[in-house]
């Protein structure tokens, strides 16, 4: 399989009160075409900042980013937003949705950046809310949803432009046991469905144990 994802020898450090915070230490790591890949570690061991700079949110301070065996060191910012929009998916913990725009509308949202919405486009984001269960909400705002059902569209929008590789930060952190274990077999689901790679950060040992490999994160060295 081929490499959807790897970093090498990555560094993430801040300067801080004239002493050298080290974020991330030597980070190396490689994702295929469907793999689905955790990490797990505590608050403030770098998973959120890897997980930035692998979704090329962020630059390291060392080290070297490729997407499919292309070195994103040297590229423009026109250059790396147009890689996420045609490779990654995100999802967060807080689910950004747009409270002034239906679940559809903020579906849609993706294509609506790329440009004008299609028929095509329409019918994509009807059919993943219909596969997340949300077929009679379509039109409701954000606020006349419960927060699983948030999260539930949050995930039909990171699908929206077919993504390559699906990056999660915490996807299921705001939600209760019985909810989050809910979305996650959705999200397990959804990510063979689409025959997406996944890079998935999360606090949830049960989430990360259904995935292909598990790796932890401390103090910014991954293991």
């Amino acid at each position: 399989m081929s490499n959807i994802l790897k970093v090498e020898n990555l560094h993430k450090s801040f300067i801080s009160n004239a002493e050298k915070l080290c974020i991330l230490d030597g980070v190396n790591l490689e994702i295929s075409a469907g793999e689905r890949i955790a990490i797990i570690g505590q608050s403030g061991s770098g998973k959120s900042t890897f997980l930035q700079i692998a979704g090329l949110l962020d630059t390291p301070t060392g080290g070297d980013v490729f997407i499919e065996g292309h070195s994103c060191g040297a590229m423009k910012d026109s250059e790396k937003t147009q890689i996420r929009s045609n490779t990654f998916g995100f999802v967060y913990q807080n689910n950004h949705l747009l409270r002034d725009f239906t679940a559809l509308e903020n579906v849609l949202m993706p294509a609506q950046i790329q440009g004008k919405i299609t028929n095509e486009h329409t019918a994509r984001a009807t059919h993943l809310l219909e596969v997340v269960g949300l077929k009679d909400r379509m039109k409701h705002f954000p606020s006349e949803l419960s927060g699983g059902e948030q999260q539930r569209v949050a995930i039909a929008r990171a699908l929206m432009n077919k993504p390559k590789l699906l990056l999660a930060d915490e996807p299921t952190g705001n939600l209760d046991p019985a909810t989050a274990l809910e979305v996650s077999h959705l999200f397990n689901d959804l990510v063979e469905r689409e025959n997406m790679a996944l890079l998935l950060v999360t606090h949830n040992e049960e989430l990360a144990k259904s995935l292909d490999k598990t790796y932890h994160m401390k103090n910014g060295v991954l293991s």
